[in-house]
């Protein structure tokens, strides 16, 4: 059984896009205006091939089918993680995600839970998160009426910033800010407000306005995050969230590091270099060590963000 599947990401055009994908990472990115990564994806919307290995040419949503043994018997009917590096050169809209009750009634689809890492912002870099209002009623009418400034929440943000964005939570990133994204595998966004923007062929956006106001969450609640550090040998693990969606840690290493495995895991290789179990690994490259892989040798610095259910 193959222990590392090494992905090709995916990549995705956006009207808030920049090359700061390219820039940063050294990625070939289709047009200047390229706003997401698929780096760790099985979703029909973006699904990512397999580079090495026995599975080499195959894209992960097959992996998933044909060989649940290494994905500890693959519980759920889909892949149930994505992960994304978004770089918004522009503002987002502004957004709201469905639960997954919610999508799988309306959408035939996950719900969508999403957390946030700074990789990388402007000095001045804000995010919207959260909202004002007290009741549904308030919330309504203030959309309706298109009071913005007073409903939406801003926070500034600086590099290494974490923030756990469950549904049901109004929020934007702004522009200037480059961030990897852990979220459920599911597409469904409901924009409730766009700044009136035009797209390339002179249309604004759509909006779902009714629909938004059936999953947001009020009054809001904010989640602040108090990370954990655990020191191991040459390894340092930095835990932001752990929730029934999956829990996400940073993991730097320094020298040679050995680390049993439990569960399959998603990793992204934000800086540095080594190898993982022999395989070379440089900044930008993305892989899952799967059930197979019991136990993972690192070698060479490596700075990596980690997901698992």
């Amino acid at each position: 059984m193959q222990e590392i599947l090494k992905l090709k990401p995916v990549f995705q055009e956006r009207i808030w896009g920049g090359t700061k994908l390219r820039d940063y990472f050294g990625y070939d990115i289709p047009t200047e205006s390229t706003g997401e990564c698929w780096a760790i994806s099985a979703h029909k919307n973006g699904d990512c091939e397999v580079t090495n290995g026995p599975l080499r040419g195959k894209h992960l949503s097959e992996v998933y089918k044909d060989h649940p043994e290494l994905f500890g018997g693959a519980k759920s009917s889909v892949f149930p993680l994505l992960t994304k590096i978004l770089d918004a050169k522009e503002d987002l809209s502004v957004q709201v995600h469905p639960d997954d009750e919610y999508a799988r009634r309306e959408e035939n689809a996950l719900g969508k839970t999403e957390c946030w890492y700074i990789i990388d912002c402007e000095e001045d870099a804000r995010m919207i998160y959260g909202h004002t209002a007290e009741t549904k009623d308030e919330l309504s009418r203030m959309m309706d009426e298109g009071e913005w400034d007073n409903l939406l929440e801003s926070v500034k943000i600086r590099p290494g910033d974490f923030f756990y964005v469950p549904s049901g939570t109004i929020h934007a990133l702004c522009k200037g800010t480059l961030v990897l994204e852990t979220q459920q595998s599911s597409d469904v966004t409901y924009r409730v407000y766009d700044y009136d923007r035009m797209d390339d062929k002179g249309q604004k956006r759509e909006l779902h306005m009714e629909e938004a106001k059936k999953v947001l969450s009020v009054p809001h609640k904010g989640n602040s995050i108090v990370p954990e550090t655990f020191k191991e040998e040459n390894m340092t693990r930095t835990r932001y969230v752990s929730s029934s969606y999956f829990t996400v840690e940073k993991w730097i290493t320094e020298g040679e590091a050995v680390k049993e495995i439990e569960e399959y895991k998603l990793v992204s290789v934000l800086g540095g270099q080594g190898n993982v179990n022999g395989i070379p690994m440089i900044k930008g490259d993305h892989f899952i060590l799967t059930s197979a892989c019991k136990k993972v040798k690192f070698e060479g610095n490596l700075e990596m963000m980690v997901s698992w259910i």
